[in-house]
């Protein structure tokens, strides 16, 4: 705006209004482009309005539901209104501190019945709160409110530092649970895999026995039936008797050094081929029975 006086001509740029008066009383709008005023008349133009955007930060600082302090960053976007300048003009002396007024008012209203989180998930319903209420208020007084942004919440320093170790601790949580998930499936797939091994093993060792039967009675039957006048028995321990001996060079040649402690004689001997013959025998009846 500009200080009253008299001119014989005024020329208003773009995007303002002038408003003129006569004898110091509001008389209409010029608007943008060149005006012929009569000073004799009583017209001057007692100033000129932009009608562009302006923007106004405002930074409150109020509580929460949960007794949290913050701030909150407001943006308004207002304008002057063309047809209600006089109102504009006339009525409001300082209008960014009379919107900041009402920002306040209306935040410090709405945000204590918030919690925190409730505040972050709904600061666009605080902002149209805000809006609805500069609209009615400040349209009588010739201000458009374009638009209100809510910039920023920004609780304290603090709080800002607690939220991030219970984010922080979640997520260790969270965490904690898959690596378990996870351990406990190693586990099972491993004791799946040893069951498994073990079944294998087991079917190994059953196939081994019968071909091991297979074989001795297959040499009984070639040695009964190469040399006459020997019976199963005697061929059974004569196997049993070179087996045994067998073993026994083994253990001798063995590079470890290992003391074994074994009954030795011709009655050991003896008792050894009757306890594998009747194990191998007793394995011949289960295999028949299967």
């Amino acid at each position: 705006m500009t200080s009253k006086g008299l001119f014989c001509f005024a020329c208003i740029g773009q995007a303002t209004v002038g408003v003129v008066e006569q004898w110091g009383r509001f008389q209409r709008i010029a608007g943008p482009g060149f005006h012929f005023l009569n000073p004799f008349a009583g017209e001057c133009l007692a100033g000129v309005l932009s009608t562009r955007v302006f923007s106004l930060e405002v930074r409150i600082e109020t509580k929460t539901k949960d007794n949290v302090f913050v701030q909150l960053l407001c943006s308004i976007q207002y304008r002057v209104i063309k047809e209600n300048a006089d109102d504009a003009f006339y009525e409001l002396q300082n209008p960014q501190e009379q919107i900041r007024a009402y920002v306040f008012d209306v935040v410090r209203a709405h945000v204590p019945r918030m919690t925190l989180d409730d505040l972050f998930e709904q600061k666009g319903e605080v902002a149209k709160a805000v809006l609805d209420e500069l609209e009615k208020v400040m349209g009588a007084y010739g201000y458009n409110i374009e638009q209100i942004l809510m910039v920023d919440i920004i609780p304290d320093s603090f709080v800002r530092k607690a939220m991030n170790e219970i984010n922080a601790a979640q997520r260790l949580q969270l965490a904690s649970i898959y690596k378990g998930e996870a351990e406990k499936t190693i586990l099972v797939k491993k004791a799946e895999a040893e069951a498994e091994a073990k079944y294998l093993g087991g079917v190994g060792i059953a196939k081994q026995r019968q071909a091991i039967t297979e074989g001795l009675r297959a040499n009984i039957l070639n040695i009964s039936n190469s040399v006459s006048g020997t019976s199963a028995k005697e061929v059974m321990d004569l196997i049993m008797v070179t087996q045994y001996f067998d073993t026994i060079k083994e253990l001798g040649n063995s590079s470890k050094n290992t003391t074994v402690f074994l009954p030795h004689g011709p009655g050991h001997v003896k008792d050894i081929s009757d306890q594998i013959r009747n194990g191998t025998m007793e394995a011949s009846c289960s295999n028949l029975g299967h």
